[in-house]
């Protein structure tokens, strides 16, 4: 196991179990661009790999197949072969495989950016096909890794093929962004020390995704990497939102209009909302473009609790995608240091209060953690009652996340993100108290009712505090070991 890969214990151990499988394996390494699906393969699987191919976006056939012959030269140094095209590339890589000899127990072919190299008309994916059914699913020391950022793709072609290739993935890999504490992990494996607050800062803008976090520099605060990265004339972050969605699906205009669209919503809106205000007929196409969404982490789907399932809350998961359309988008024309000036004020404390709300909604095992009951058996959702107009006098109450729990106790859970310990006022109090009353009233429940409060630095000592919070959790939750 690799020293450099940090976190990813999950898909490492499923790695590892690929290596140790009696079996051929296809196996499909899914991720929305720069997660670091190649170097966790290449770290992963350094000492076993004896052939890497990598696709090029838009290159023609004869290019892709030039890039075949190159590497099978660097692979299999007596191969002195040209291949015509994908049947006969294939045909050449059977006949240097079955001729090596190596001490590895098991021999892994990776092909790097999948979509790329099976263009349209180019027969790649026909001869692959070939070429694992034919010969490699009966060579039990063969693992064929695949790679590929398009998600909607890999989904169409590879995952839930209908021809040749249906059913024969044998795992897949999702390679999610880093958690919190796996990203203050590898920040500090580069040297980058900010401390917690700052960390979330970082996060909360662009997300665990390690090459966004790697280009920020020793020495520098979060502001001032923020300011650098995204606001900068030459920033390297200004203008990823444009590429990130058009390399990974197709038609992204439609992904990119509902993302548009869900951040002027900040407390999410329903599938059918969600159509509207994008412009979309409802239907199978906006089915299929939230499931792209939120299979690849852009969007998250909240159940709302005492409602169907399409009633479900739609919101964005990405960090860096609501950063851009709520700050960088707006500020690309202004002088430099935008980030730094805007701390602190009132749309800074808006957007940094959702940011730190969606990212506890993504770590709501490590919530539990730190509550004590990580072991009791849970369902999470969202609340929010809505009056209506056939003579119901109860104000509206929305609650951000409801930890219902099987021990007769429901977790009443609200975030709020400060710069140091929150202070609970008299009209905070007084909203706290009217949100439980207004839950226990609607929701008829018979369960202990515990007011719990998410927060950066905790709770100040108050009397209010004191009478009302019955739970807190503060940010360290975030940053604890990270998950198994």
């Amino acid at each position: 196991m690799s020293a450099r890969i940090v976190g990813r214990k999950r898909e490492r151990a499923a790695l590892d179990r690929v290596l140790a499988s009696p079996e051929a394996e296809l196996v499909a390494v899914t991720g929305r661009r720069r997660v670091g699906k190649t170097f966790l393969v290449r770290e992963a699987l350094r000492d076993h790999i004896v052939f890497e191919l990598t696709g090029s976006h838009g290159a023609p056939l004869r290019a892709q197949l030039a890039a075949f012959d190159t590497s099978m030269r660097a692979s299999f140094p007596d191969y002195g072969a040209r291949a015509t095209d994908w049947s006969a590339a294939f045909e050449h890589l059977r006949a240097a495989l079955s001729g090596a000899r190596t001490k590895a127990k098991k021999r892994v072919l990776f092909i790097d950016e999948l979509p790329w190299l099976a263009a349209r008309r180019s027969g790649f994916l026909s001869a692959f096909e070939h070429f694992w059914n034919g010969w490699a699913v009966t060579r039990r020391d063969l693992v064929v890794v695949v790679c590929g950022s398009a998600a909607s793709w890999m989904a169409r072609e590879l995952l839930h093929a209908r021809g040749g290739l249906h059913n024969r993935v044998t795992r897949h890999v999702r390679l999610a962004p880093f958690t919190v504490a796996e990203a203050d992990a590898y920040l500090r494996a580069r040297g980058v020390s900010l401390g917690h607050y700052q960390t979330l800062e970082l996060y909360a803008a662009l997300g665990g995704v390690p090459h966004y976090l790697r280009l920020v520099e020793r020495g520098e605060s979060a502001s001032a990497a923020i300011d650098r990265l995204c606001f900068a004339r030459d920033g390297e972050m200004r203008a990823e939102f444009e590429k990130l969605y058009a390399s990974l699906f197709e038609h992204a205009e439609r992904h990119v209009a509902i993302v548009r669209a869900l951040g002027k919503a900040p407390g999410g809106l329903t599938r059918g909302e969600l159509a509207a205000r994008a412009g979309l007929a409802s239907g199978g196409t906006v089915t299929k473009t939230l499931d792209d969404l939120e299979e690849c982490g852009f969007v998250l789907r909240t159940p709302e609790l005492g409602r169907t399932t399409r009633d479900a809350l739609y919101r964005i998961g990405d960090e860096y995608s609501l950063f851009f359309l709520r700050w960088i988008e707006p500020h690309r024309t202004h002088a430099a240091n935008v980030w730094i000036h805007k701390r602190g004020t009132p749309p800074w404390r808006a957007w940094s209060g959702y940011a730190f709300e969606a990212i506890c909604q993504k770590h709501v095992t490590r919530l539990k953690r730190s509550l004590g009951i990580e072991s009791v058996e849970t369902t999470e959702s969202s609340w929010n009652h809505r009056p209506s107009n056939d003579g119901d006098d109860t104000d509206g109450a929305q609650i951000d996340l409801v930890i219902e729990r099987k021990d007769a106790t429901v977790n009443l859970c609200e975030m709020k993100f400060a710069e140091g310990p929150f202070t609970i006022d008299k009209r905070y109090a007084a909203e706290l108290r009217r949100k439980r009353d207004v839950f226990r009233r609607i929701t008829g429940s018979n369960k202990a009712l515990l007011t719990t409060l998410v927060t950066t630095f905790g709770v100040a000592a108050s009397t209010h505090a004191r009478e009302l919070v019955d739970a807190e959790v503060t940010m360290t939750a975030l940053f604890d070991t990270p998950d198994p």
